[in-house]
């Protein structure tokens, strides 16, 4: 495995993530002593510190790793699987059809009746979008076959969207949705991590069951056939790992774009380049990137709390069009 992968990736990876995660706990808005945060671990502490530190922030800490854990990995899959230095859990049209089970939620007023009816609808539309997609695919396996009909998919949630928010009945419920579009970790429950977590522990186990099969595909479809890999039994553990552990985390956190795709280009060339050597390190990537994130969304001084998914993408576009002219050749 270390002639695979530096072997210092997956210690400073580890590193950088329980750093991110010790900060998601300490750093915010309101301003919190190490003596009151000692206190509060230890058991005791004032009322107002151990609501910050255990109601607020250890929540959205957890959810911070777990959903950028399951995008990181999920775009690293993705990109070995369909071959595409381009593909995100968008491609196969999961996320789109999360945001717009979402959105119905927001919609009608049924996130109103319950909190979790809105994630609950989210995971149930991210399902659907799958079946479709096998529809549409059909028998082929085909990675440029599932990249259309994926497309497909994508295209049609997206139009959803935008008549629901076309149509919306008032300014107050498109105000919400297109809130809810932009995705954040704020004013998330425990319930939210119960939620997202067996979705993104299932999704993650069948991405990570996947990679002799991502490896055997670099040879081709007819090359992955000859070593004895079951195309059609990858596509579906492939297709149901994405829908299962992105549709659980979008439904959550809202839409949350760039993580899938800029963190496996960035771990990449620390590898050797095999897509099972990147979905590791791109799962540990995927959570500290995200929850140093979400700490910036608190820190950066503005009147209303900026939105995660504005962040990632203002941050992770220059980046990523810089590491592109780096390694363009070397994909």
């Amino acid at each position: 495995m270390s002639a695979r992968r530096h072997p210092l990736l997956i210690p400073i990876l580890i590193a950088l993530t329980l750093l991110a995660a010790l900060g998601s706990l300490t750093l915010g808005a309101v301003p919190l002593s190490p003596a009151r945060i000692f206190a509060v671990v230890t058991g005791g502490g004032d009322e107002v510190a151990r609501a910050i530190l255990i109601d607020l922030r250890l929540p959205r800490m957890l959810l911070g790793l777990v959903v950028g854990a399951m995008l990181g990995l999920s775009g690293a899959a993705l990109q070995g699987y369909l071959r595409n230095p381009l593909a995100e859990p968008s491609v196969l049209g999961a996320s789109n059809a999360a945001a717009l089970g979402a959105v119905c939620a927001l919609y009608f007023g049924l996130s109103h009746i319950h909190p979790l009816i809105l994630p609950v609808l989210a995971i149930a539309t991210s399902f659907a979008a799958i079946g479709a997609l096998f529809l549409l695919a059909g028998p082929s396996e085909s990675p440029l076959t599932l990249i259309l009909a994926g497309i497909a998919v994508a295209t049609l949630a997206g139009a959803g969207i935008a008549l629901s928010l076309n149509l919306s009945p008032n300014p107050f419920a498109a105000m919400e949705i297109m809130s809810w579009l932009m995705g954040s970790l704020e004013n998330r429950s425990y319930a939210h991590v119960w939620m997202a977590l067996p979705c993104v522990a299932i999704g993650a186990a069948l991405l990570i069951a996947d990679g002799r099969s991502l490896d055997a595909l670099t040879l081709g479809e007819e090359g992955a056939q000859a070593l004895g890999v079951d195309l059609r039994t990858a596509r579906l553990r492939m297709m149901l790992g994405v829908a299962i552990g992105v549709g659980g985390a979008v439904a959550v956190s809202g839409a949350i774009g760039f993580v899938g795709l800029i963190v496996p280009h960035l771990v990449r060339p620390l590898t050797d380049r095999s897509p099972s050597a990147i979905l590791i390190p791109s799962l540990l990537g995927g959570a500290a990137l995200l929850t140093l994130a979400d700490i910036g969304v608190r820190l950066i001084p503005t009147s209303n709390e900026l939105k995660l998914g504005v962040l990632t993408a203002l941050l992770g576009v220059p980046v990523f069009l810089v590491h592109l002219m780096r390694e363009r050749r070397l994909w």
